[in-house]
């Protein structure tokens, strides 16, 4: 599939920024977190950048952005229209939640209610996300168990990330906070190398003869292409990336991905005031790099069930 940036943007943003949102919704009415006005200025203003701005962007990979609202109207049968209402809805506890904590200095309660209801929307809202592409029965490489744990998993680390970040500014040791993103970033690694184990140990499905059904007449070849020139098609879903640029990627994913937000985590975890706080600022910067190229890897590796009309290898 073509990794266009801007279904990359949302993928890793909104996640990472929905993730935030929960975790500050649920903590701070359960005191596990600042309850200043300060924190949460910048704790719930970074999550709605980051997951209202990759929504945004989103909506200029359509071919018609201005029909983008017609999407909430197929709920019933839609993934990606499931994820659009409950993002919008989402918003509403949040700002209820905002309000009350920044203007009244209330937590609990109703409030507090809102914070947690938020909470269990932004991750319904990340559930939607990854539910988009794991409904997609024609790409192997969507269509499976690992890519929706995989979605929560990412999101959850780049909001825990984040969250140990902006913390700091706060606590000076917040070591709870960077053991259970310490804990994370190892969970999402082993889930993404299952899923790429997965990917490349698991036989292809589709062949030409399945895909038209000739298959118990023996061998299936096409004459020619359907056409000579390049089209949506070929563009969208023929996206091809060569096996050793793929490795490539993949072990930068790892080491900037996982490796290093590990590491800094690690040492950010006994540290404390500057050292703690450039740690985990290493943390953020390099997974934000490396969450970029493991999702630029999920589109570019996918292979549509269509590209064997176009004498494709099995997929």
């Amino acid at each position: 599939m073509h990794p266009a940036f801007s279904i990359v943007f949302f993928t890793t943003a909104s996640g990472a920024g929905f993730a935030l949102l929960m975790l500050v919704g649920i903590g701070v009415p359960l005191g596990l977190v600042p309850t200043n006005a300060g924190f949460g200025v910048l704790s719930l203003a970074l999550a709605a950048v980051l997951a209202s701005g990759g929504l945004v962007s989103s909506v200029f990979h359509l071919g018609r952005p201005e029909r983008a609202w017609r999407a909430f109207s197929q709920w019933r049968s839609s993934w990606l229209s499931r994820e659009g209402v409950l993002a919008v809805m989402t918003f509403v506890p949040a700002a209820i939640f905002a309000l009350g904590w920044m203007i009244f200095g209330v937590t609990g309660g109703f409030v507090g209610l809102c914070g947690i209801f938020a909470a269990g929307l932004a991750i319904g809202t990340i559930y939607c996300t990854g539910m988009i592409y794991a409904s997609l029965k024609p790409i192997r490489q969507w269509h499976n168990g690992w890519v929706v744990p995989n979605y929560l998993m990412l999101g959850l680390m780049g909001g825990l990330l984040l969250l140990d970040l902006i913390v700091r500014f706060w606590v000076a040791q917040p070591s709870g906070t960077a053991i259970l993103t310490l804990i994370v970033v190892a969970g999402a690694w082993g889930l993404k190398e299952r899923y790429w184990r997965f990917v490349d140990t698991n036989p292809a499905s589709s062949t030409t003869a399945s895909a038209t059904g000739l298959g118990s007449r023996g061998p299936v070849r096409p004459l020619e292409a359907p056409h000579t020139e390049e089209n949506y098609l070929l563009k969208e879903m023929g996206f091809r990336i060569a096996r050793k640029h793929a490795r490539r990627l993949r072990m930068i994913a790892r080491l900037t991905g996982f490796l290093v937000p590990a590491i800094a985590t690690s040492v950010a975890i006994p540290g404390a005031g500057a050292v703690g706080g450039t740690a985990a600022a290493v943390a953020v910067v390099s997974a934000a790099l490396g969450l970029v190229v493991e999702r630029w890897l999920f589109f570019a590796e996918a292979r549509h069930t269509v590209t064997l009309y176009y004498r494709a290898d099995p997929v």
